[in-house]
């Protein structure tokens, strides 16, 4: 038998010795595990650029990141953000990467039972498959916390689930974003900043009676947002009136060139996420406005 390859012999080895040092301290020995998967320190910065910290984390000063509790009021009842720290009972820690991917991708729990849209699954069916990973790394990293999940509240007959399949057929189209070839690679980076990782059209877009985003006035603002309260448009037909150096300002800051502040939500969501993104991400995300089609504020 002709001897293996030098390079082969050499893998082997770095697979055992592998091996041998995750039975000494007590890590896992296999192959394509989640500990070899994922980058959790770019992970983190994804979750800051999606606002995961907003949903899941309850709104008191006491309260733990990622540990759930936000309450969030709609026309159909109540949502509250869940524990998304690795704890097994209370949060991820008996999911499996792939529930993970399954949620986000196609909005469904581990059991097969449709997630509701409060949850942004018809954005984050954008996200990539490598950033899936990297998020699912760093969620993996925080400390497991207890907090227990509390119940929806919901209207009748919207906590039906079954419900949520029609729903799906009407108003979801699950896959990544795919980049258009028409647009150059800042403004494809912007448009994934929007709507896959910010899902800012989640707010930012008026629904229909059943809850589905009115795609033909995408960000264009509405007077019923999340909790009742009017969000802004944000296409050009409302952002001509600031230049770039104006709207950067706004998404760092939440000052406006008048001198005003950004209201508490959006203040929130500059705190927490816009301004946490790197120059050339903000920037991407400001070229990618720009482009969008001027449509006129509601009147209702």
């Amino acid at each position: 038998m002709p001897a293996a390859p030098s390079c082969v012999v050499q893998n082997r080895w770095s697979a055992l010795r592998a091996c041998v040092l995750g039975l000494v301290f007590g890590t896992a020995c296999v192959p394509g595990s989640a500990q070899a998967q994922g980058d959790a320190t770019r992970g983190q910065y994804l979750a800051k650029a999606a606002g995961c910290v907003g949903c899941h984390t309850e709104e008191k000063k006491s309260a733990v990141s990622f540990a759930g509790g936000r309450a969030l009021k709609t026309p159909f009842g109540t949502f509250y953000g869940p524990n998304i720290t690795p704890h097994p009972q209370s949060g991820l820690g008996a999911w499996t990467e792939a529930d993970f991917v399954r949620a986000m991708r196609l909005g469904k729990r581990p059991d097969g039972a449709h997630y509701f849209p409060a949850f942004p699954y018809p954005s984050f069916t954008l996200i990539a498959d490598v950033d899936l990973r990297d998020l699912w790394a760093f969620l993996r990293s925080l400390p497991p916390n207890a907090r227990a999940n509390q119940a929806h509240d919901m209207r009748f007959p919207f906590g039906w689930r079954f419900l949520l399949g029609p729903w799906k057929w009407l108003f979801f189209t699950p896959g990544p974003y795919v980049a258009d070839k028409q647009r150059t690679q800042p403004i494809n980076r912007g448009a994934y900043l929007v709507e896959a990782l910010g899902h800012c059209g989640e707010c930012h877009t008026p629904r229909n009676f059943l809850g589905g985003a009115q795609r033909s006035r995408f960000l264009a603002g509405t007077k019923t947002g999340p909790d009742g309260k009017a969000v802004p448009n944000l296409t050009p037909a409302r952002l001509k009136k600031w230049d770039d150096r104006d709207l950067k300002e706004f998404l760092v800051s939440g000052l406006t060139p008048d001198g005003d502040v950004a209201a508490e939500t959006m203040g929130e969501v500059v705190r927490n996420t816009i301004s946490q993104l790197t120059p050339v991400d903000l920037a991407a995300l400001i070229a990618y406005l720009r482009t969008l089609p001027a449509i006129a504020e509601e009147l209702r």
